[in-house]
């Protein structure tokens, strides 16, 4: 492998022993390494226009022609799938992901609506632009194990931690309490255009624009808290270690509802449903959604 140099021109950063992460634009990916074999995963792969960006993160990481073993989704949003169908078929690898995320990948179901009214910034306004078709990857696509072990990653676990979608996963290595949380938890204000743009550091529940279940979120929340992680590397923003990080992500997961849930929404009383044929059910749109598809 090459030397672990971090190159500012690509948005590298470095995470923990072994795991390195890339801004892309608005949203994060992560390289991680299975130092039993030198080996190593792709989790998630940003938009749809990086998969050059993330060959030259691998190679300046890993070496000229380097590939992973395999790729892990920790969810199907476009910002987190939008280069997997390229990169697997050039590296001819297995992309991994929960069951319940499946139909997002098969091209069977759609995502459930955005909601533009949640408020908190630019790209919540801007939400019903985004796309929540489902991309087809079925040819590559796998479930993950239900005993909670990552292919190609044994001292990693995931975790499913729903809510922000049905099959959204973390991953967390216990050895060093290293957190990859995905949408689940972030650790800026995603739903702010300046919070993001200026990487400006807040433990937060999911982007609300794109939360449908908000009782399984906080659920979720909990779980991540019950870790006790060191650091959480989440899906937008920067990772964010100590002390005060677990207080921050204690203090949302006892207060969720007013931390997190938006004070209007079209999911905040009444949850999008799912199923492994994907959604089965989307409440009405709310009275103050004028922009929003149905």
């Amino acid at each position: 492998m090459k030397s672990k140099s971090i190159n500012p021109n690509l948005n590298l950063f470095p995470v923990a022993a072994g795991v390195w992460g890339m801004k892309d634009v608005f949203v994060n990916l992560y390289m991680i390494l299975n130092p039993d074999d030198n080996s190593w995963v792709l989790v998630d792969t940003g938009l749809k226009w990086s998969a050059g960006k993330i060959r030259r993160m691998s190679e300046l990481i890993f070496g000229e022609g380097a590939r992973p073993s395999a790729i892990l989704l920790t969810h199907g949003h476009f910002d987190h799938t939008g280069s997997v169908a390229a990169l697997a078929e050039e590296w001819d690898i297995r992309v991994y992901a929960h069951h319940l995320e499946l139909p997002y990948l098969m091209g069977v179901s759609s995502y459930p609506p955005a909601d533009t009214t949640v408020g908190g910034g630019l790209f919540a306004d801007l939400s019903f632009l985004y796309s929540r078709k489902p991309i087809d990857i079925s040819k590559r696509v796998a479930a993950l194990p239900a005993d909670g072990t990552v292919p190609g990653l044994p001292d990693w676990r995931y975790l499913h931690t729903p809510g922000h979608t049905p099959g959204h996963v973390s991953l967390f290595r216990e050895k060093d309490k290293v957190l990859i949380s995905g949408d689940a938890v972030v650790t800026t204000k995603a739903e702010s255009f300046w919070f993001t743009a200026l990487q400006l550091k807040k433990i937060s529940g999911p982007p609300k624009y794109l939360t449908s279940d908000w009782l399984s979120s906080a659920a979720s929340v909990e779980v991540l808290a019950a870790l006790e992680p060191d650091i959480i590397a989440s899906g937008h923003g920067k990772p964010i270690r100590g002390n005060g990080m677990r207080k921050s992500l204690h203090n949302l997961a006892d207060h969720f509802q007013k931390l997190a849930v938006p004070f209007h929404g079209r999911y905040i009383h009444q949850p999008a449903l799912s199923d492994d044929s994907g959604v089965v059910h989307i409440p009405p749109r709310n009275t103050y959604d004028t922009s929003a598809p149905t």
